[in-house]
């Protein structure tokens, strides 16, 4: 049981058999009367924000997550296949649970797959995942606007937007938390 004194970003909780991850909060003492923390969380399934007000004190149940090494082996439709890096067990994802991760899972990539009561609801990629280009429209030469950006497709199919100067063929080191480009990777 976690209590409100263990509130904190990031913190999973359990409220009525669901699992949350606190996003905010906030300890309010008041001039009278007890007091009480204001907190801003995300059902971890469904996505959805709540704010509920818990009392100083009050208890909130731990949830029964398991947090698993995996490694990203195939895609069949929408379905994509991983492997625990432990016991070499497979296991499916559906795409509607990976979300935007779908966007950054290459052969072989390594994340950390969340599980409750044993089904999968998330998730985790590594902050940053080198992506081959495989279609994007040559830079002009002279072309030299400083922060000008153009599409660029990677080899699972999303469109990042890169400097002009990338080229169709070449790696790119992507920030996976904002979508950005980083730099580019010579191999």
């Amino acid at each position: 049981m976690w209590t409100t004194s263990d509130f904190r970003k990031g913190l999973k909780i359990e409220i009525d058999g669901v699992p949350y991850v606190i996003v905010d909060f906030q300890h309010v003492k008041p001039g009278k009367g007890t007091a009480f923390v204001r907190t801003r969380i995300k059902n971890m399934i469904t996505g959805q924000l709540i704010e509920p007000t818990f009392r100083s004190g009050d208890k909130v149940k731990r949830p029964d997550l398991l947090e698993t090494k995996m490694q990203y082996l195939y895609s069949d439709g929408d379905t994509c296949h991983f492997m625990d890096t432990k016991s070499y067990e497979q296991a499916e994802i559906p795409r509607e649970i990976l979300g935007e991760a779908s966007d950054y899972l290459i052969e072989n990539l390594e994340i950390s797959a969340i599980f409750f009561n044993g089904q999968p609801i998330g998730v985790d990629v590594p902050n940053f995942v080198e992506l081959k280009i495989i279609r994007c429209e040559p830079g002009a030469r002279g072309d030299t606007v400083s922060g000008a950006q153009k599409p660029a497709t990677v080899e699972t199919g999303a469109i990042f937007y890169v400097p002009l100067f990338v080229n169709e063929g070449e790696t790119i080191r992507v920030d996976t938390r904002d979508r950005s480009y980083v730099e580019r990777v010579s191999k």
